[in-house]
């Protein structure tokens, strides 16, 4: 298929806006914002409703396990490889057929995120940093998001942990909707990611007062008094 067919077909499925819009990100300029989040690994859970799934079995990530992420996760095998290799604590989630459908990451230390972000997250003693937490659509409202979360928080803390910390994308609403959920508070600071042309990144931090997730609660919080 030649790119002009390709374009075609991709303005066919999702609209010449997004299709414009996505264009404009990955070839002259994006903008990204990440809210810092963070919570403590001893207080529960709230109950919730979400609905069951098939079984699947824990496993912890290593550089000579990763091709089960090769049916679902093609093109992530290498990254699972390497991030085994530099020591991150890694779990995923293995179907009946010994395929990978969820994983999750767990680093004690400063975590430079070469594969997607290229910036640099610095971690304190005593937390852990959360990133690459995924699962394939068909687990997508089921328990296993929070139960993954809470595996991978149990072992975190069996190391010496006692607060996890995380960074979420503000347009991504799920998201922050499962961390609310799953007890996440505000740092109150936010990372910004810029690309520029494609090949360049930019990084600043910003902070602010109050709440940025008020209107994703049940029960509304202050209203932000933003800073610079």
């Amino acid at each position: 298929m030649s790119g002009l067919q390709k374009l075609k077909e991709r303005i066919r499925q999702k609209g010449l806006q997004k299709t414009l819009k996505t264009l404009c990100e990955r070839y002259i300029f994006f903008h990204w914002e990440l809210l810092w989040m963070e919570r403590d690994l001893i207080s529960p859970v709230a109950p919730h409703n979400l609905r069951d799934h098939p079984a699947v079995r824990l496993v912890e990530i290593t550089p000579e396990n990763a091709d089960a992420f090769a049916r679902h996760f093609g093109d992530r095998v290498q990254t699972m490889r390497e991030l085994a290799a530099e020591g991150h604590t890694g779990h995923m989630y293995l179907d009946e057929q010994g395929d990978a459908v969820a994983f999750i990451f767990g680093s004690m230390r400063d975590y430079h995120d070469r594969h997607y972000y290229g910036c640099t997250f610095p971690v304190k003693p005593g937390e852990f940093f959360e990133f690459g937490g995924e699962m394939i659509r068909a687990y997508f409202g089921t328990r296993l998001s929070v139960d993954a979360q809470i595996s991978l928080w149990e072992a975190m803390r069996a190391k010496g942990c006692d607060k996890v910390v995380d960074v979420c994308e503000t347009h991504n609403i799920p998201a922050l909707k499962l961390h609310l959920r799953m007890g996440y508070h505000e740092q109150g600071r936010a990372m910004h990611v810029y690309g520029l042309f494609g090949r360049w990144r930019l990084f600043r931090e910003t902070r602010y007062d109050g709440s940025r997730l008020s209107g994703l609660r049940k029960v509304p919080a202050p209203q932000v008094a933003a800073s610079a």
